[in-house]
């Protein structure tokens, strides 16, 4: 195991809790719902996360150099006494080594952020799930076993719900991922409107492109809708505590693309926000859904897995 003392330790997690409280408002509103371990392991693997999108997103410094050296630590594995390992690799190996967390999934995660690096034109759906995979399924994938998932099938369902919650994200950051050179709806969703005319639709009112994008983002949020309702019925896999914080998760998640879908999906007014009235709506919709839940089929869909069968890492 990476050498890590316990103080170290400690101040990771004092971080990760302020930086998940700040920036995963979701996530910390629903971790009041989980054991103190799980709430814990979850909060270091958020914050493991949102390290790697910070040097993705040029908030750290390092960028597409360090990507690949975390990418070649993780990918080394553990040694033991090796002091120049980058901490927050370190503390992810001591997490992955205490729960069974895949390697691969971080590393198809930091493949994701690499892809990032350069202007981005998804050229279509399969190639968006592949994205959508890498950079959020496989945060489902290493959440799984954190949530005491006993059955490794379940695994397949968290990728889906990490799929949904990335194409919400997609869905409602059109205008953001425009103004940074990103264009995550398929070319041919969206008639290839560039990042760049999607970016000048902001101030120019181009009713073509706006209405284009509209609808390439309504085809996003529906897209999501079906991930969605493949990974909320796999948390029946999990314990009744982490079943209910992570459906509450979703639920509130969810939100952000219909309520999108609801007001035309008019992404050039702005971010969408799920404030404290729709969190608590959305918590009380999915505890509903543990009164009388729908009949379950534990076989996965792998229809929805197709475009990931591509990736070499992929196996589940």
């Amino acid at each position: 195991m990476c050498a890590i003392t316990k103080t170290v330790l400690s101040n990771a997690e004092d971080v990760a809790d302020e930086m998940l409280r700040k920036h995963g408002r979701s996530f910390y509103w629903a971790r009041h719902f989980l054991g103190k371990e799980t709430a814990r392991r979850s909060t270091l693997l958020y914050s493991f996360c949102r390290f790697l999108d910070d040097v993705a997103d040029g908030d750290l410094p390092g960028g597409l150099e360090l990507l690949n050296l975390i990418r070649a630590q993780i990918d080394a594995g553990p040694i033991e006494g090796t002091s120049d390992v980058i901490p927050e690799v370190q503390i992810f190996m001591r997490l992955s080594a205490e729960v069974g967390i895949p390697s691969a999934a971080a590393l198809d995660l930091i493949d994701g952020l690499i892809f990032d690096q350069g202007p981005v034109a998804i050229e279509n759906e399969a190639q968006l799930i592949v994205y959508a995979y890498r950079v959020a399924g496989t945060v489902g994938l290493m959440m799984s076993p954190i949530l005491g998932r006993k059955d490794p099938h379940a695994d397949a369902f968290a990728i889906d719900l990490g799929i949904g919650m990335q194409l919400s994200n997609i869905a409602r950051d059109v205008a953001e991922d425009a103004v940074l050179g990103r264009r995550y709806l398929p070319s041919d969703w969206c008639h290839d409107v560039s990042a760049q005319e999607i970016r000048g639709a902001l101030v120019e009112r181009v009713p073509e492109y706006r209405c284009t994008v509209s609808r390439a983002t309504v085809k996003t949020v529906d897209l999501a809708e079906v991930y969605y309702k493949s990974g909320i019925a796999g948390l029946r896999y999990l314990p009744l505590r982490n079943n209910i914080a992570i459906g509450i998760a979703a639920f509130v998640y969810r939100a952000i693309g219909r309520r999108l879908k609801r007001k035309g999906c008019k992404w050039w007014q702005g971010r969408e926000v799920v404030g404290p009235s729709g969190k608590l709506l959305a918590s009380t919709q999915s505890l509903g859904r543990l009164v009388s839940p729908p009949r379950f089929n534990n076989l996965h869909n792998k229809k929805l897995h197709a475009p990931l069968q591509s990736l070499e890492s992929f196996n589940v």
